[in-house]
């Protein structure tokens, strides 16, 4: 992360896209979900988040890297870039990028924004009884103001709220834990043992197996890190990245995958497995466990603190899925004045909808969204697997030799054929 606040005042530095990346990876996931994947597969869930987000590293690697390497400038000046565009530059397939394009439009214009409104909404009623549409229509009013001042307003928003956020939570989770320190051995051991069927989920538990375990640690692993889904590719793109070259970016965009599960993710587990809330069928679920294990820890605040923090966490993820949404709309060529102010309008109306729906459907959508777009992805990053090895290895022979890591598009001929002369020059 060294040096990655470096660029021209005009554009977004290296940091400024990270933190666009962890806001948006940031958010209902690692509050909400984590306690939905801990109520429908118990204690053993949270080790496939973790198995899933060493995965996801590399892959999350892969996508920076080749959305840095394909990037394009648009007319504002501003870096674009994303799995869509390493689609149709670096496979040729428009058509594939296309098919991306439309699935993240869906799932993080629409669908996603209405699973983190509904987060908001449903912590703010429990801890301050005001009611859901109230928060939605506040939603709605400071989404509007960030997303329609551009690009660059979302990077230095995320900036300025990310790192804040995320060092408060974490703060809170260790007081926790400390409080609680004899007890973390065994919750370790009940996470393995979980994971494997060796010992059931907590004392009076039933029926938490293993596939069920498996299954919920992949999906809110994957809903809250996005590796893979190629969506943080598209904050990637965005920066002027120090060291200048693609694979600079990979391994910043790495570290934020490591911070969202294995960090945060494990913060919220433990609040919830030292706690006595985790009760099979008993209805508590989402944002609602995860307040009501707080406040058995520390009392009524904890309620409070749950809902300001998920305010935080979630809103800067809708204003950063909508800068995602936004490059893909960019790339399918609809984004004239009117189409863009009208998708604004869209994106704003789900983020209302979403703080008045109802949970189980908008889940079940995000998931449908989440999985369209990984398969699409993947199949890309195994197309592509062999510019990411190159790109991979020039940076880190330009490393072990002292030098700083600068992209020579000239080395690859074919590479150099397929970027952006006015990204590399």
């Amino acid at each position: 992360m060294f040096g990655s606040r470096k660029c021209a005042d005009n554009e977004i530095s290296s940091f400024q896209a990270f933190c666009t990346s962890l806001a948006a990876r940031v958010g209902t996931g690692n509050m909400a979900g984590v306690a939905v994947a801990l109520y429908l597969g118990g204690p053993g869930a949270i080790f496939w988040m973790w198995l899933i987000a060493l995965i996801g590293m590399a892959t999350s690697f892969a996508e920076s890297t080749l959305a840095q390497a394909y990037k394009t400038k648009d007319a504002d000046g501003n870096f674009r870039g994303g799995p869509a565009y390493y689609m149709q530059n670096g496979l040729g397939k428009r058509w594939m990028g296309t098919l991306f394009s439309l699935c993240l439009i869906l799932a993080f214009g629409l669908v996603f924004n209405a699973v983190q409104s509904n987060s908001i909404a449903a912590a703010f009623e429990v801890a301050f009884d005001v009611p859901k549409y109230i928060v939605g229509i506040c939603l709605v009013i400071g989404s509007g103001i960030i997303i329609f001042g551009g690009l660059k307003t979302i990077s230095r928003f995320a900036e300025m709220v990310v790192p804040f956020m995320a060092l408060a939570y974490l703060l809170v989770a260790l007081y926790v834990c400390a409080i609680n320190f004899t007890a973390l051995p065994d919750v370790i051991v009940l996470i393995i043992k979980s994971a494997f069927g060796i010992e059931q989920a907590g004392a009076g538990a039933i029926g938490y197996g293993v596939t069920q375990a498996m299954i919920q640690g992949i999906k809110r692993g994957l809903f809250s890190n996005e590796a893979g889904m190629g969506s943080a590719a598209n904050a990637a793109a965005t920066a002027t990245p120090y060291p200048p070259h693609p694979a600079s970016q990979g391994y910043v965009q790495m570290l934020g995958v490591f911070i969202d599960t294995i960090v945060i993710c494990t913060a919220t587990a433990s609040l919830i497995l030292l706690s006595q809330q985790l009760v099979p069928e008993s209805g508590v679920m989402g944002i609602e466990l995860t307040q009501a294990a707080l406040q058995e820890h520390v009392g009524d605040w904890g309620t409070y603190f749950i809902a300001i923090a998920i305010l935080f966490f979630a809103f800067t993820s809708i204003v950063a899925n909508y800068s995602y949404a936004e490059t893909n709309l960019m790339f399918l060529e609809h984004n004239s004045n009117k189409g863009m102010f009208i998708f604004r309008l869209v994106v704003l109306g789900m983020v209302m909808f979403g703080a008045v729906g109802e949970l189980g459907l908008i889940w079940t959508l995000a998931d449908i969204s989440m999985g369209l777009m990984a398969i699409v992805n993947v199949i890309a990053l195994f197309m592509l697997s062999g510019v990411v090895v190159w790109l991979s290895k020039d940076y880190n022979e330009q490393r072990k030799k002292g030098l700083i890591p600068t992209f020579d598009k000239s080395k690859h001929p074919k590479l150099a054929k397929e970027v952006d002369p006015e990204a590399w020059k």
